[in-house]
């Protein structure tokens, strides 16, 4: 079930549960503006940190490689804006930016998030892993890329995206609760997608002979 942007502002607020079994989104710097009501959604708004893509430092980006760890920190430089000032998104550029908000979900509450129609309608599309487990906490990291054809000014502080956060139905058995890979985000992530399925593409490899 979606929660109501009253819901959500309920929960927030209760001060029954301990902290650790309430949802929490913080700051929020207008509740009038971020939980609209008759919304199912909270608007968050865009941090002040970035990582950019370097584009001349890797020939590759593989996920399976064993030096994939060690190359990552090669592919992007990171960017503090000061509040106040922009960040400059240029057309077709791809950059990981961060939630303003502090995010806390406890157990028995899921969301994601999507990016605003309004910065869609400019051609900038902001998403992230989209799926936040229950459980996680830190800053959520947003995938923002610029599809127009000129660049757009990104100030921290705008509202950028909205998320959506759903009762989880256990059907009779819990949900697999654990910590987020993520979880205690403080800056926009990079990770491996390959996960500890680069081990079975390397094992398949080798038994065919191939080399890395």
């Amino acid at each position: 079930m979606m929660l109501s942007a009253e819901r959500i502002r309920q929960l927030i607020h209760d001060p029954e549960p301990k902290p650790k079994d309430r949802i929490s989104i913080t700051p929020i710097l207008d509740w009038d503006r971020q939980a609209k009501s008759g919304n199912c959604s909270i608007d968050v708004r865009l941090g002040q940190k970035f990582r950019v893509p370097r584009r001349a430092e890797l020939e590759k980006l593989d996920h399976v490689s064993p030096e994939h760890e060690d190359k990552i920190g090669l592919y992007k430089d990171d960017h503090y804006v000061p509040i106040g000032d922009r960040f400059v998104s240029h057309p077709r550029q791809f950059v990981l930016g961060e939630t303003l908000e502090w995010v806390h979900l406890p157990r028995g509450f899921a969301a994601y998030v999507i990016g605003r129609s309004s910065w869609g309608r400019d051609g900038l599309v902001i998403a992230t892993a989209t799926g936040v487990h229950a459980g996680y906490s830190g800053i959520l990291t947003l995938e923002i890329t610029n599809l127009g054809e000129i660049p757009i000014f990104l100030w921290p502080g705008l509202t950028i995206a909205q998320l959506f956060i759903h009762r989880v139905e256990h059907g009779g058995a819990e949900c697999n609760f654990h910590r987020s890979t993520y979880s205690g985000s403080t800056f926009p992530a990079s990770g491996s997608a390959a996960g500890p399925d680069k081990e079975i593409i390397r094992e398949l490899r080798a038994t065919l002979g191939l080399k890395e």
